[in-house]
């Protein structure tokens, strides 16, 4: 009986407790679903955050320390950007109930080591951020979970060995990009690098570390540069190793390769699930057809495609009715055009037992021949008609000979005159006197009639 005496207070109570749980804290900008506290001089992440919220800005502040949930209350959080703080560490447990996160920016902190328990549960999550900060250790298994991780950047750093073999088919199947360049690497357990899935390699970035020169580290980037991938084109100058580990003694070796002449580099990279490089030239307006044939037998297999200007193509998010992807993996595409040339990439996963392949083809869209050929034909054609008429022109002009020559018109002689008798000739006094005769000559070119019908000739 005593709750039905203050319905009024209690139900104010809630609404107060749950309008200062969605309140946007003084020192941030809320608007939507994006919290910005970016640049407020924060030594500890705001208690009341918006739940709501999707991206939440924390760069550019005095934050040292993340505590275990301190994410709880922001379960649709996306997008972390944390950049330019003294984060040292994370504590257990740091992104408790914030699994929908898919891009996270850790970069320019004070970060040492990556502990294997500091992305626990980001199973959703896409690109990671962690250059620029004096990481020595990548723990192995801190990747481990990722299996939704495309890009991971861990450049300008401090590292001197990383755990390749954690990284494989089936546990990272979509990761096209590691950075790992500007770090302390010298060498590298290349068996581990050679195996790693093909879009790894294709996207793994080691320019600008401390490279001892020899035989297996030329081997694999050898390989690399004769499948000419974007890493090593865009830094080829950056490539360098030091002769007999002496850093003085440092050579670009993707431009010098007379050091490395007595290395043997005829055998193929190994690339254990993996299937080469294929091409496909096709004219413009015909129908391609491209297979996902890989080395997994299993007949229950999932397929994504990867287009250079379509982006992921499943056969759920297809809306193309010129894109059709067949159960067999199969991509077709009608009328394809020139924009449409590039890299194709299918992953093949088997979720069975855990494992997926992928199949690269490299598409080029050409212009039609007989299109090309026509207009050129024409063009010549045309040449040698305006050519053959021109000649005709010049040298068969009817009636040359002299048979065919006309009498020349008789010339008629002109005599001089005065203009002053033009005056007197057409005046009307010379009308009236038709005979008057004068001492000036005029000269016409037809007879004139009188008045009286005789005809009248000027003088000579």
């Amino acid at each position: 009986m005593t709750s039905g005496l203050y319905p009024g207070p209690l139900l104010a109570l809630l609404c107060l407790l749950h309008s200062s749980e969605e309140s946007c804290p003084s020192m941030c900008l809320c608007t939507s679903d994006t919290v910005s506290c970016s640049s407020s001089g924060l030594s500890k992440i705001p208690l009341s955050l918006p739940s709501f919220s999707a991206t939440l800005d924390l760069s550019h502040n005095h934050l040292s320390w993340l505590g275990p949930g301190s994410f709880n209350t922001m379960p649709r959080l996306e997008n972390l950007q944390m950049s330019h703080n003294q984060l040292n560490a994370l504590g257990q447990g740091v992104f408790h109930n914030a699994s929908g996160l898919r891009y996270l920016d850790l970069s320019s902190n004070k970060l040492q080591v990556v502990e294997q328990h500091y992305f626990h549960g980001l199973w959703r999550l896409e690109e990671l951020l962690l250059f620029n900060n004096k990481i020595t250790q990548v723990e192995a298994g801190t990747l481990g979970g990722l299996s939704s991780l495309k890009k991971a950047y861990f450049s300008l750093n401090q590292i001197t060995h990383f755990p390749f073999f954690s990284i494989q088919d089936h546990s990272h199947p979509f990761l096209t990009m590691l950075d790992l360049s500007s770090n302390r690497m010298s060498r590298l357990p290349w068996e581990d690098v050679k195996a790693l899935p093909g879009l790894v390699q294709r996207g793994l970035y080691l320019h600008n570390n401390s490279l001892i020169c020899d035989c297996s580290m030329y081997s694999v980037f050898w390989h690399w540069d004769l499948r000419g991938y974007d890493s090593l084109k865009d830094f080829t100058d950056e490539h360098t190793c030091s002769l007999y580990g002496d850093p003085r003694a440092s050579i670009r070796f993707l431009r010098h390769t007379r050091f490395f002449q007595n290395c043997t580099v005829e055998k193929a990279v190994s690339l254990p699930v993996t299937v080469l490089l294929s091409r496909v030239l096709v004219s413009e307006g015909e129908t391609v057809r491209l297979d996902c044939q890989t080395s997994l037998s299993s007949t229950d297999l999932s397929f994504t495609w990867l287009s250079p200007s379509k982006g992921y193509i499943t056969q759920a998010s297809i809306n193309d009715t010129l894109i059709s992807l067949f159960p067999n993996g199969t991509l077709e595409i009608q009328e394809v055009k020139v924009n449409d040339s590039g890299l194709y990439v299918c992953t093949a996963v088997d979720f069975k037992q855990g494992l997926n392949a992928t199949r690269e083809v490299n598409v080029t869209v050409l212009q039609p021949v007989a299109e090309s050929f026509n207009t050129g034909y024409t063009t010549l054609l045309g040449c040698v008609v305006t050519m053959v008429l021109i000649l005709m022109y010049l040298y068969l002009t009817p009636c040359r000979c002299s048979c065919c020559k006309q009498p020349k018109p008789p010339v008629i002689p002109i005599a001089t005159y005065d203009p002053n008798t033009l005056s007197s000739v057409f005046s009307p006094s010379l009308r009236d006197h038709p005979k008057i005769q004068t001492n000036r000559h005029v000269a016409f070119m037809e007879p004139m009639v009188g008045e009286v019908g005789t005809e009248w000739t000027p003088e000579s």
